[in-house]
This record gives structure tokens, sequence and C-alpha cells, in this order.
């Protein structure tokens, strides 16, 4: 058993102390077991406050970085309440000897059923209807939208969010091609989709979605060479992570008409949008700047629908993640930490 005594929880909505303090109580925690509850980001200029921290529990908005770890010289554990931890520095918790655990399932059909509100929102043209609808404008002109029966669903990364998708896809009548590094052919025989190589799934599309993990590999995946590859006239849709897609090569295809609309859950340099008042009064690198810019620039666009990163937001969703986030801790206090994240 850890003698951990002192752990804080961070980006909390008002309802979710409560939720936990009834989770925590079964647990059967030291009387000295101080947790904190906070609804605030854990960020450099507040984390002197929290010093005396042993463990944290966080959310995808604040980093854990070499400057944050500095100021917390006990921390022992960090609980991400996300199932995505490239908010985290894994290499520098690991020379600490500190666990990091995350929440691998939560959302699957919760992420999948925002990616198709986002796909009839530029299909149906949707958000067009309702801003002219708003002004007392209910014509109907420039607001045909087409069919998804028929249509070609590009899904890269087949997982557990990629594989919701590809259901509820067939349940449109859609056909679904997907692009996964470990292809299962039970699951595409069973779920009626195929796969294919990634050129074949850019080329055939009507419809590209992102599932697929924030990594070295995924950086840019989606960049101005495999956009040339999309079929004419494409939408695509993310609600993967932002670093993703290049926002220059989205803007050049939106531009060119190579792309007839994107659908945005999370966008590239989402995280300075909401620091911007922050880096007013701070010297800022060029590249922080250039994507701030960038990130304006497509969220003007009438051809962009962007949700500010809720695609995991529902009430289900988050219950489920204090649940597991709540057993990670029990797990963690036992010795046998569950859900664990490295960066190997």
């Amino acid at each position: 058993m850890f003698a951990i005594m002192k752990f804080a929880f961070f980006e909390l909505e008002p309802w979710e102390e409560g939720y936990l303090r009834d989770r925590l109580q079964p647990l059967g925690l030291s009387p000295d077991f101080e947790p904190v509850f906070s609804t605030s980001r854990l960020t450099p200029k507040n984390a002197a406050e929290y010093a005396s921290q042993e463990g944290i529990a966080i959310f995808v908005w604040t980093r854990v970085d070499a400057e944050l770890l500095t100021i917390l010289p006990r921390l022992r554990v960090v609980l991400t309440m996300s199932t995505g931890y490239d908010h985290i520095d894994l290499q520098r918790c690991a020379e600490r000897a500190i666990t990091v655990c995350n929440v691998p399932h939560y959302g699957e059909n919760t992420v999948a059923e925002h990616t198709f509100a986002l796909i009839l929102a530029l299909s149906r043209k949707v958000h067009h209807a309702y801003v002219r609808a708003q002004r007392g404008d209910f014509s109907i002109e420039g607001l045909r939208g087409f069919d998804l029966n028929g249509k070609t669903l590009g899904v890269i990364g087949a997982g557990n969010i990629g594989l919701h998708v590809i259901r509820i896809a067939r349940g449109f009548g859609m056909r679904v091609l997907a692009y996964d590094m470990k292809p299962h052919p039970l699951l595409a025989e069973v779920l009626g989709f195929e796969y294919a190589d990634l050129d074949t799934v850019l080329k055939k599309a009507d419809i590209l979605s992102l599932h697929v993990p924030a990594s070295p590999t995924t950086y840019h995946l989606i960049n101005r060479e495999t956009l040339e590859k999309v079929k004419r006239g494409a939408l695509l849709i993310n609600t993967a992570r932002g670093t993703v897609v290049d926002s220059d090569a989205l803007l050049w295809a939106l531009e060119q008409g190579i792309l007839a609309g994107a659908g945005l859950d999370v966008i590239e340099g989402e995280e300075f949008i909401k620091e911007e008042r922050e880096l007013v009064n701070l010297p800022v690198a060029a590249e922080t700047l250039r994507k701030v810019v960038q990130t304006h620039l497509l969220l003007r666009r009438e051809d962009v629908v962007f949700t500010p990163h809720i695609g995991f937001n529902s009430r289900e969703a988050l219950s489920r993640i204090l649940d597991t986030t709540a057993s990670n801790l029990k797990a963690f206090l036992s010795g046998s930490p569950e859900n664990r994240v490295s960066a190997t």
C-alpha cells in the first residue's frame, strides 16, 4: 500500500467534486488522505500552491512538462482524465519514477456520435441554415445538401472509436474504407467494411474521418502531400487530435476546392487560443503566433464547422471518466497501478 496522503484534482466542473467524493468514500482511504478539488488548470503560475501534492488528476489542458514537474518535487502519480496523454512528458515522469495512468475507454460511442454530428452539419448545411434562420431569413437557396446513403466514408484509424464510427456509417448505408496499421479482417467481415492502404482511402472517400492518436508518427499525417491525393470535393472530419492535420495544408486545400469543407472538434494550436489573453503581455515564439493566426483563419471560414474539443463531452462519458479515475487512484494506492502508460 502506497502511503500517499496529498492528492489534487484539477479542471473539474463544480458537480464533479461531489461525484468524486462519493466514489472515493468507499475506497477506505486513510483519514490523513487530503484530496483537493479545483476547477482551474494546473500551470507553472499556480503550481507552487500545490508543491506538497504527491498525486494529481488532470485533463488535457494541463501540460505536465519539465517546468511543471520541477515545481512539484513530491509528485509520484499523474492520473489524466483522458485517453490521450500527449500533454504529459512521459520521459521526464519516468526519470522521476512518477506513475502515469489514463482512461483508455470511456467515450468510444460518444466521440463517434459527435463525429456524425459534424458530418451531418456539413452534409446538410445545418450551420448555414441555423445562422440564416436566426436572421429571420427562411429561404432555402444555397442550402441543398447531399445524402450519406451510398457515399464512401474513409476512416483513418480503425481502433475503438473508429470502429464505432464505422458501425454508425453502415447504419446510414455508407460504404466504408478503413486504413489502420493493425487490420482485423474478422471485424471487417462482421461490420461490413474494407481495409485499404492510405492512398486508396484518400482517393476514394467522399468523407474522411480521423481517429488516430497524437504521436510522432501521426504528426501532420494530413499534409499538403496527402491532401493532393484526396478526392476533389471531399469533407475532412477531425475528432482525434489537432496535430494530426497541418493547418497550413488544410487552409490550402479548402482554398483550392480540394476539400469542400471540414468538421473540426480539434485544431492545431487550440491550446494557444485558450491562452490568448495570457499571450498578449508575454514574449511569444513566432511559431505560436503563426498557429494562432492559422486557427483564426480556419474558424472564420464558412466551409468549416468547429466545436471546441467537446467530442467527449456527454454526461455518460464524463461519469465513466470519473469512475475510471477513482479506480486508477485506488489501484495505485493498492500498489498495483492500472491503465499505466509509458514513454516506450
